[in-house]
């Protein structure tokens, strides 16, 4: 596949002029978007998402568009799990509700470019060491595992009350001036003379740097899909743009999906052994086989992996909705 530097930056260009006209819109008029709004803008995003996978196939060829497809789903999925954490942030700092749309749409900013340097590493990584794959399977393995073991406490604890950025918030409120309040929509104010940060940017910088964490999964998971970074990229932009919308318009719905902690697992073991299959077939250390391929074991196809992660999705959904209609019909079976 081969991407020219000029697709590139026209891709770079149009994402940066999305964002500021997005962010322009939210500085001059700070509010929490309607259920109606928000149902608008995710079906443009996700239309906009699947229409581009047409324009992938018909310049790059069928394969790449599969590849983008699954790609684009994988990640949209991972990203929805984001969404628990914002609910935590925006609790934790007690953010008013007309500031939260603008904090996320910085934090996914800051997102998009810590992304952008991680698919570019990791491709530089795939090229140099074959045995890069190994590396990333094993570590979407043990992430699957990890992802089950917190659903199962979350699910015993009745709760997904925790955010794991506590300790860089706690060190950048050590060494950065910040405001007990907030105020308005300033990442900035002046105080005595003195700069000060506001909690707002702090917020922002919880997101972005959740989403750091959250890409330390997801770019090793595409990267099981597709090799070509431009794939990686374009299915990571469209998945985090709509992001901000969706948190609004599924809002107290991610609470109903209680198992889907569960279904992100599966899909990240499955990608895993993904990559392990494929890194056997790639094989180059001379400790397994000799240093000879191993292929014996055929590889995983892009059309059955697609196949698993919707299906996946789809099951982990309907179960998890499924299970807390019957707890809200034993906790009131009266209907009140």
């Amino acid at each position: 596949m081969n991407v020219e530097l000029w697709v590139w930056l026209a891709t770079i260009g149009v994402l940066t002029t999305v964002l500021l006209v997005d962010f322009v819109i939210q500085a001059r008029n700070p509010h929490e978007p309607t259920l109606k709004e928000s149902a608008i803008q995710v079906s443009i995003y996700v239309s906009l998402a699947l229409l581009f996978s047409f324009v992938i196939g018909g310049v790059w060829g069928p394969q790449y568009a599969q590849e983008y497809f699954a790609g684009f789903f994988t990640e949209y999925s991972l990203s929805v799990d984001n969404i628990f954490v914002f609910l935590v942030i925006f609790t934790q700092f007690a953010v008013p509700k007309e500031l939260r749309s603008q904090a996320l749409l910085i934090g996914i900013g800051i997102a998009l470019v810590l992304r952008f340097i991680f698919i570019i590493l990791g491709a530089a990584f795939i090229e140099a060491f074959s045995w890069a794959f190994y590396i990333f399977g094993a570590f979407l393995l043990a992430t699957a595992i990890k992802i089950l073991k917190d659903t199962y406490d979350d699910l015993k604890r009745g709760s997904h009350d925790e955010y794991s950025g506590n300790n860089v918030i706690n060190f950048l409120q050590k060494h950065i001036r910040t405001t007990d309040d907030y105020q308005g929509n300033k990442l900035m104010v002046k105080v005595d003379g003195k700069r000060f940060a506001t909690p707002l940017l702090m917020v922002m910088i919880a997101i972005g740097f959740t989403d750091l964490l959250f890409a330390l999964d997801s770019i090793p998971a595409i990267y099981g899909l597709t090799k070509e970074p431009y794939i990686v990229f374009v299915a990571n932009v469209f998945a985090l743009l709509g992001l901000r919308q969706l948190y609004f318009l599924l809002g107290g719905l991610m609470e109903r999906l209680k198992f889907l902690g569960i279904g992100l697992a599966a899909i990240l073991g499955w990608i895993g052994l993904k990559l392990v299959i494929h890194a056997l077939h790639k094989n180059e250390l001379p400790f397994i086989n000799g240093g000879e391929p191993f292929k014996l074991i055929p590889e995983i196809g892009t059309d059955l992996s697609l196949f698993v992660i919707i299906i996946t999705l789809i099951i982990t959904t309907i179960w998890s909705l499924a299970a807390t209609s019957r707890e809200k019909k034993q906790l009131d079976p009266e209907g009140k």
